[in-house]
């Protein structure tokens, strides 16, 4: 599946076991590398729409845990628990989500003029026959993540 909007803002590609969300973003790569790096930001925006989240843990360094649950709408509280992997400053964060379901995620920021290109992929560790059912609802989810991140950064100036 390859979607993309009207003025290619945006890309959401999903393959046999990986997820990569392409988006621009109107503000400069510190900002957005930033809005990840701090919980203040992060905190604000991560999650799909009507998720709010509480930080249990928050040591973003390689080596480092980010655990929070994420509340849903409908009162149900989803555990989260992140590894950090590795974080290139200004560049690439790597995450591994330690539970249900295992992936690794990898934010890689990239300057496009004033603008900053942000690459988001998942990768799972599932069979792809679970796989087939997570994709259901982590490829909306992921989209509506960036688009509060998008709504965050426009506050954030």
């Amino acid at each position: 599946m390859d979607q993309s909007n009207e003025t290619n803002k945006y890309t959401t590609q999903v393959g046999e076991n990986e997820i990569v969300i392409t988006r621009i973003f109107n503000a400069p790569r510190g900002v957005v590398f930033d809005a990840w790096m701090k919980e203040e930001h992060l905190s604000k925006w991560w999650g799909p729409n009507g998720f709010t989240s509480t930080f249990q843990k928050f040591d973003m360094k390689p080596g480092g845990v980010w655990e929070f649950i994420m509340h849903g709408p409908d009162g149900v509280d989803f555990p989260n628990t992140n590894i950090i992997v590795e974080i290139l400053p200004l560049e690439k964060i790597v995450l591994k989500h330690d539970v249900f379901p295992h992936f690794v995620a990898t934010a890689i920021f990239e300057n496009e003029g004033v603008k900053t290109k942000l690459t988001y992929s998942s990768f799972f560790e599932e069979e792809p026959s679970i796989f087939d059912k997570v994709k259901t609802y982590a490829v909306p989810g992921a989209e509506q993540t960036m688009d509060r991140l998008e709504m965050h950064l426009a506050s954030m100036f």
